[in-house]
C-alpha cells in the first residue's frame, strides 16, 4: 500500500463514520501529504516510518517556523492516521505512542462584556432598513444561543415562527444539540421575517435559498461567512467598538463567558456549545476562576471585610 491510498483510506474514514467536516478533510490532507513527503526524502513511506522519522519532521516544522499551535494540529493528524492504519491491521506497531506534543500557550478567548455587546445589538436594532433588521436578527440569535456561524446561516425558514424557546441544530460530526433562542432573539426574528423575501435571489438558485431563514445569491443558497463577517465589523465601527476585537466567533465567546460568569455549570455550556469534549470548553475556566474568587471574598466568614 502506497502513501496516497493509505492517506486516501483514513480521509474517507474520517469523513463517513466520523463525519469530518469539508475543511478538517482539507487540512488532515495537506498535514499528511507533508508528512509523506518528508519522510520520503529519509528514503522511507509512511507505512515504514519509525518514531524518529517522525520525530524529526516534528522538529523540522519547527524549523521552517510555524508555530506550535500549528505544529500541534499536524501532529493530532499524525497521530489519527496511525491509530487508523493499526486499528486496521495495516500496521503491527503505532510509531506515533512515544510522540510528545509541543507545548501550548495558553491562549484565552477574546470576550465583549455585556455593555459591549448591548452597545453592539443597540446599534444593529437603531437601523429599521432590511438590512438592519436581518442583522438585528443575525446578532441576537448569535448571542442567544452560542451557535457556530455555519450552523446559524443554515438555520430552516421554520425557525422561531411558532415562538419555540429552544431550537435542534446538528453541530459537528452530525451530532444534534437543543440551543435556546431568548424572547429578544424571537422578537428579532419575527421583525426581520416581514422583510426576508427581499433577500431572496430571482433565477435557479431562489428554489434552493427558500429553505434558509437567511437567503442569499451564494452559491449555498444561504448567507456567507464572509458576508456576516462583514457586517459585523460594520457595527462594531458604528457601536464604537474596534472591528479588529469582534468578530462572529467572539459573540460565541460571550456567549459562553457570560453564562458561566453569571453561575452556569460548565458542562452545561459544554452541551450548549455543541464541544464533544469538555476539555475544548475549558478555555472558559478564568471565568470560573474569577467567580470563585469573588465568592470566597465575599461569603467567606474569614474575608476580610471593609
Amino acid at each position: 500500500m502506497n502513501d496516497s491510498v493509505l492517506i486516501e483510506q483514513f480521509l474517507e474514514m474520517m469523513s463517513a463514520e466520523r463525519g469530518a467536516a469539508h475543511n478538517t478533510i482539507l487540512a488532515y490532507r495537506r498535514d499528511l501529504e507533508d508528512l509523506a513527503n518528508f519522510v520520503k526524502t529519509r528514503q522511507t513511506t509512511l507505512k515504514a516510518a519509525k518514531t524518529g522519522d517522525l520525530e524529526s519532521w516534528l522538529a523540522n516544522l519547527s524549523m521552517r517556523g510555524l508555530g506550535a499551535r500549528t505544529a500541534a494540529r499536524k501532529l493530532s493528524a499524525l497521530r489519527r492516521l496511525y491509530r487508523f492504519a493499526h486499528t486496521e491491521k495495516i500496521l503491527d506497531a503505532n510509531p506515533a505512542l512515544a510522540l510528545s506534543a509541543p507545548k501550548l500557550p495558553r491562549s484565552l478567548p477574546k470576550v465583549l462584556s455585556t455593555d459591549q455587546v448591548e452597545a453592539l445589538l443597540e446599534t444593529a436594532a437603531a437601523d429599521t432598513r432590511p438590512a438592519g433588521l436581518r442583522s438585528s436578527a443575525l446578532l441576537h440569535i448569535l448571542y442567544a444561543s452560542g451557535l457556530r456561524v455555519s450552523e446559524m446561516l443554515a438555520l430552516p425558514i421554520a425557525t422561531g415562527q411558532r415562538g419555540e424557546r429552544m431550537l435542534m441544530v446538528r453541530g459537528k460530526g452530525g451530532r444534534e444539540r437543543l440551543v435556546p433562542l431568548s424572547p429578544a432573539a424571537l422578537d428579532a426574528i419575527q421583525a426581520y421575517l416581514t422583510v426576508r423575501d427581499q433577500f431572496l435571489p430571482n433565477g435557479a438558485i431562489r428554489s434552493r435559498a427558500a429553505g434558509f431563514l437567511f437567503p442569499s445569491r451564494a452559491k449555498t443558497g444561504h448567507l456567507s461567512r464572509e458576508r456576516f463577517h462583514a457586517i459585523i465589523k460594520t457595527l462594531a465601527a458604528k457601536a464604537g467598538l474596534d472591528p479588529a476585537k469582534v468578530s462572529p466567533h467572539v459573540l460565541r465567546h460571550a456567549f459562553a463567558s457570560h453564562l458561566l460568569a453569571g453561575g452556569a455549570d460548565l458542562r452545561a455550556v459544554q452541551m450548549l456549545l455543541g464541544h464533544a469534549d469538555i476539555s475544548t470548553t475549558q478555555i472558559y475556566t478564568h471565568v470560573l476562576d474569577e467567580r470563585l474568587i469573588e465568592l470566597v471574598q465575599n461569603a467567606h466568614p474569614l474575608a476580610k471585610k471593609d
